[in-house]
Formats: C-alpha cells, structure tokens, sequence
C-alpha cells in the first residue's frame, strides 16, 4: 500500500505467551522486533520507516500468526496433554455455545 508494506510473521506460542525479541525482515534488512507478553492472535505491530525507502519512508506492517509446533512425537503429545491438564482454557468461552 504505498510506500507502507505488511508481513505475515509467524511466531511460536510460548513467544506469544511470555514475551520475546525475534527477528523481523523488512525491505531494509532484518530487525529485532519485541514481541509483548500475552500478544494474542493477528496482533499487528507497526515498524515506523520500516517499509519501502524513500522521503518520507514508508510503515512495515507485522502481522503476527502464531504457529503451533506439530504432535507428532510421543513427547510432544504429552507436553499438548500436560497444558490440557494444567492449563484451564477454553477458545470458544466467547461465543456463548
């Protein structure tokens, strides 16, 4: 859009959860971007003259997607069955069903 360009950035859960610096392509090269605490889904991050050079520059948008790690070890479905367990959450408390 312009001179302002958007990114799908995927992230991991525990990223997302506690917070953490990951780095970020722009059309300038990388950045570190911080990611807050408790970022929930789609969260879009502005990265001010992050876009496309030129005067003035242009906005990178980041649109973060968390990406959740595959069950497909024994250990990685024990530690999916371990947050079940300890975990209380429920996706769909919103919508009422």
């Amino acid at each position: 859009e312009g001179k302002d360009v958007s990114l799908d950035l995927p992230i991991a859960p525990w990223e997302a959860a506690l917070g953490a610096s990951v780095k970020c392509p722009t059309p300038g090269g990388a950045v570190m971007l911080k990611i807050p605490p408790n970022t929930t889904k789609s969260r879009t991050m502005r990265l001010k003259g992050k876009g496309i050079p030129g005067n003035p520059p242009g906005d990178m948008h980041a649109v973060l997607k968390i990406e959740l790690p595959p069950a497909n070890t024994d250990k990685a479905k024990e530690i999916y069955q371990q947050m079940e367990r300890e975990m209380p959450f429920d996706p769909r408390a919103g919508l009422g069903v």
